[in-house]
């Protein structure tokens, strides 16, 4: 049990700031500008803390607080770190008009309230939370459309997250960290990124999301500003690949659905389909067993040997051509072509 105390304090500086021979407690503390408290093991702060009129960054990290402690003399805090204390509520700050970072990570904290009068706060690190089991951190509407105006860095890493949705009217951040949470769903994801067209650094890292297909690349198309990606930088060259990936695989989409509305046939649809692909070459039939090798009616059967001999002759004829006509049968009785009919002396007299 630590209580802060005025010597806690002005041991609490930093060695530049040092108290001078003619100068009283009062009025050295009244010029203090940073404290470092941290992991002293103080659980209270009473009120010797409004002596420091001045304070302009508070380090009280690493404690035994169980609630934020009242700093309504110090209105010129710009900075205060309160991570890793033992904070289930975040209250109190009303009159910290100037803050600009504040540090709740590793508290006890359910719900992000209490900081409508904030509208100067550009950092909010509440990352790793202690819920209960099975809870998930909650946001006040009214806080986080209060910060929203201001706010560029924002931590909610660790804090079994499944959805952001309520942080979408966030439109200043530049940098939002979930790492470690439940989020799974890219749409939803999609539209928030919308909303965040300033965002150049996200991290995302041992979300489900995250093993989905093409996670990184469906990442970056959707934050056109995306800069570093899960601690990785993203290239110039690469961005504007996925761009142009993403604008085609848009405009071919659109054909396709332009074709169905306008009742096109399948084979126009599959001409515009995803892969733009032709139609797959059909097999050969039953046939022939050689593609694109059909063997004729008439002769269906023979081996390729005496088809092959056959087709010559034919074709030996024609080249020499004589046509060959309809049999007449002769006086024997035996079926004779015309041509045997003229070239047989029989026929040669008269």
């Amino acid at each position: 049990m630590v209580k802060l105390t005025i010597d806690l304090i002005a041991r609490g500086t930093s060695g530049y700031t040092k108290k001078k021979r003619d100068e009283t407690m009062h009025q050295y503390l009244k010029r203090l500008t940073h404290l470092y408290l941290e992991n002293k093991g103080i659980d209270e702060v009473g009120d010797d803390m409004s002596l420091c009129r001045n304070l302009s960054v508070l380090y009280l990290y690493d404690n035994q607080l169980t609630h934020i402690p009242n700093l309504h003399q110090n209105q010129h805090l710009t900075m205060l770190y309160l991570q890793n204390n033992n904070i289930s509520r975040i209250e109190g700050l009303a009159h910290l008009v100037r803050l600009t970072k504040l540090y709740l990570g590793g508290n006890a904290i359910t719900v992000i309230e209490g900081v409508e009068k904030l509208d100067r706060l550009q950092e909010l690190h509440v990352e790793n939370q202690a819920l209960p089991p099975g809870e998930k951190l909650l946001f006040d509407p009214r806080s986080i459309r209060a910060i929203s105006g201001s706010l560029k860095v924002l931590n909610v890493s660790g804090n079994n997250l499944d959805s952001i949705k309520d942080l979408e009217c966030l439109n200043q951040l530049s940098h939002f960290l979930a790492i470690d949470n439940q989020l799974n769903d890219m749409k939803e994801l999609a539209h928030v990124l919308g909303q965040w067209y300033y965002l150049n650094r996200l991290d995302l890292m041992g979300n489900p999301l995250c093993h989905k297909a093409k996670y990184r690349d469906r990442v970056i198309v959707m934050a056109k500003h995306l800069e570093t990606l899960d601690g990785k930088q993203i290239s110039e060259t690469a961005k504007q690949f996925l761009k142009n990936w993403h604008a085609n695989k848009e405009t071919q989409r659109q054909k396709r659905a332009d074709l169905i509305r306008r009742g096109t046939t399948f084979i126009d649809d599959f001409a515009v389909g995803d892969s733009g692909d032709l139609p797959p070459v059909r097999e050969p039939g039953r046939m022939g067993t050689i593609p694109g090798y059909m063997m004729p009616g008439t002769f269906r059967g023979l081996p390729r040997k005496q088809f092959d001999e056959l087709l010559a002759r034919t074709s030996a004829l024609a080249d020499t051509g004589i046509q060959r006509s309809a049999p007449v049968k002769a006086r024997s009785g035996l079926l004779r072509s015309n041509r045997d009919q003229a070239t047989s002396p029989r026929f040669h007299y008269r």
